[in-house]
């Protein structure tokens, strides 16, 4: 009787007997590239926040924090405006900062960008344009620098 206990039990284990799948992930993959994707985006996020290329002054001043809704100015070496990524055409800066008003009254932080070879003139006549147009929270954008002047 012990004998066909046995070969039944070894039946149920030969060839044609079916296994369970196995419910184990391998999570080693996974955490590989969720970290090289964090990396990439890491690396290339300060990037995508500069749209235009401005050659920046430098200065020991403190950072500020940034605001959602801020808009950021740039001014380029050649001289040329644009608010955000979009260039304003000579003598369009007037109405591109009428289009930027708003109803409500509350103006949003303006952020101006000017490069190091633009002539100071040049950039206070932006800025007087921004003071005319109701923009009075202008934050000047610099590069850290460790020397003092």
């Amino acid at each position: 009787m012990a004998m066909g206990a046995m070969s039944a039990s070894r039946r149920g284990r030969g060839r044609g007997s079916r296994r369970a799948p196995m419910a184990e992930i391998n999570v080693t993959p996974l955490v590989d590239v969720m970290l090289v994707l964090l990396i990439i985006f890491m690396v290339t996020a300060p990037m995508l926040a500069t749209g235009v290329p401005v050659e920046l002054p430098d200065s020991r001043a403190n950072a500020l924090d940034q605001e959602p809704d801020q808009i950021t100015i740039s001014i380029d070496s050649s001289g040329f405006i644009y608010i955000d990524d979009t260039l304003v055409e000579r003598g369009g800066l007037p109405g591109a900062l009428a289009a930027l008003s708003r109803p409500s009254g509350e103006q949003p932080l303006i952020t101006l960008r000017a490069d190091t070879v633009l002539d100071y003139g040049r950039v206070m006549a932006v800025m007087g344009e921004l003071n005319r147009a109701g923009f009075n929270s202008i934050s000047l954008v610099t590069q850290g620098s460790s020397d003092a002047p």
